[in-house]
């Protein structure tokens, strides 16, 4: 694996601490802004917006652009996002700056996954990804739990220093680590690129990957209250269970990615499925603290199993357009957690609980789950159709005489 890839997943650290460290932040942003939990939890359906707005848009922007200047530019913009986020004086100067990390964030998360992938061969795809979401790992590990460490004892605030101080380290890795790398001599042209959206295959990707991520995210994203006020654990723990989450993602993510580009669609059927049955026991055992922090841990792991492969997926049927290939898988896990923490907060407000988001995000793996089993039956009839006209034209051609040149050769 290219050091580059390594590089780029360390990057994505700091991209997945600002995505995900809110889920342990809600409580102090809401009572510091006056604002209730699910409007607090709007600031993380406002990234995931952005990720989805950002990714296709800085895609065909930055088609022609040189790969290194622009993965420079898209970081340094989201470090000055978590600047304005920490000096924001009000909920919707706060909201907005998250619109803008967002857009900087999708720009680098797409642009980085087209170069991880265009570095290895195609029968390591699903490890390169693996790389870079093991920096989304690492930051469920480190970056999510140490924001919720920091809003505790220092106040939100200083999370978004801290995410700010990552990202001024990863711009330093980007300029002396990433190789230049030059635009091709054969100019990516969006109008072929687009034609990927023609594929039935292309959309099934998209369709299962934002209903996978968002209904995980559905219920993780309201963990910090769910923990404290459903399961009676104590403010300080919270740190301790997402980080034993982001420890599972790190596992999931290892496993996936070694085991997906062999077993694609074992590996989504099995981790959506398990995911599924985590849920479910979530919000039957929620106020058992004990099962709580054991289902915290398994999620992250089921979750992050399916990732590599989710992304490997649609690499895979988009091939003849990586660039918005990478701003289709962005925006596809950006649009599940748009609609999970969104759905989240609808039941909440509805006054089912903070459990009810666990039986939410079920409900959409289970369609995701239906998805994903269409996608697999569609493809193995297109291959049983590709088999049987190839055997054909070899019976076909078996019955032509070979010309006296081709059988003295």
């Amino acid at each position: 694996m290219p050091l580059a890839v390594y590089i780029l997943g360390l990057s994505v650290f700091a991209l997945g601490t600002s995505e995900f460290m809110l889920s342990g932040l809600l409580p102090p942003i809401a009572d510091d802004m006056d604002v209730s939990i699910p409007q607090a939890g709007l600031l993380i359906s406002a990234f995931a917006v952005g990720m989805v707005v950002g990714a296709p848009l800085l895609a065909v922007a930055t088609l022609k652009l040189p790969r290194k200047a622009t993965l420079t530019a898209l970081i340094s913009v989201f470090g000055l996002g978590q600047v304005a986020g920490a000096l924001a004086p009000t909920y919707e100067i706060l909201f907005a700056s998250r619109v803008v990390s967002a857009l900087a964030c999708a720009g680098f998360w797409a642009l980085g996954a087209a170069v991880a992938v265009a570095m290895v061969p195609v029968n390591s795809r699903a490890r390169a990804m693996a790389v870079m979401i093991g920096g989304l790992s690492i930051a469920n590990v480190l970056g999510v739990p140490a924001g919720a460490f920091l809003g505790e004892h220092f106040g939100w605030r200083s999370a978004f220093w801290a995410v700010a101080a990552a990202s001024a380290v990863a711009l330093v890795g980007v300029l002396t680590r990433i190789p230049s790398i030059p635009v091709p001599a054969e100019k990516p042209q969006l109008k072929r690129e687009l034609t990927i959206y023609r594929d039935r295959q292309v959309w099934l990707a998209v369709v299962s990957t934002a209903l996978a991520g968002g209904g995980v995210f559905c219920a993780f994203s309201y963990l910090a209250p769910l923990l404290t006020d459903v399961a009676g654990i104590g403010e300080g723990w919270v740190s301790t269970v997402l980080a034993l989450f982001g420890i599972g993602a790190l596992i999931g993510t290892t496993l996936g990615g070694r085991i997906a580009d062999a077993h694609m669609f074992g590996v989504l059927l099995s981790g959506i499925a398990a995911s599924t049955v985590f849920l479910a026991a979530l919000a039957v055992f929620a106020t058992v603290p004990a099962m709580v922090i054991t289902l915290a841990f398994l999620l992250g792991v089921s979750a992050f199993y399916t990732a590599p492969a989710l992304n490997a997926r649609i690499f895979n049927v988009a091939g003849a357009a990586p660039t918005l290939a990478a701003a289709t898988v962005t925006a596809a896990f950006n649009l599940g957690n748009t609609a999970g923490p969104w759905l989240g907060g609808k039941v909440i407000d509805a006054d089912f609980g903070y459990q009810s988001t666990a039986w939410a995000g079920a409900a959409m793996l289970v369609v995701a789950l239906a998805v994903v089993a269409v996608s697999m039956r569609a493809q193995g009839r297109s291959k049983v159709v590709t088999g049987s006209a190839a055997t054909a034209h070899a019976d076909e051609a078996s019955r032509v005489p070979s010309p006296a040149g081709a059988e003295r050769a």
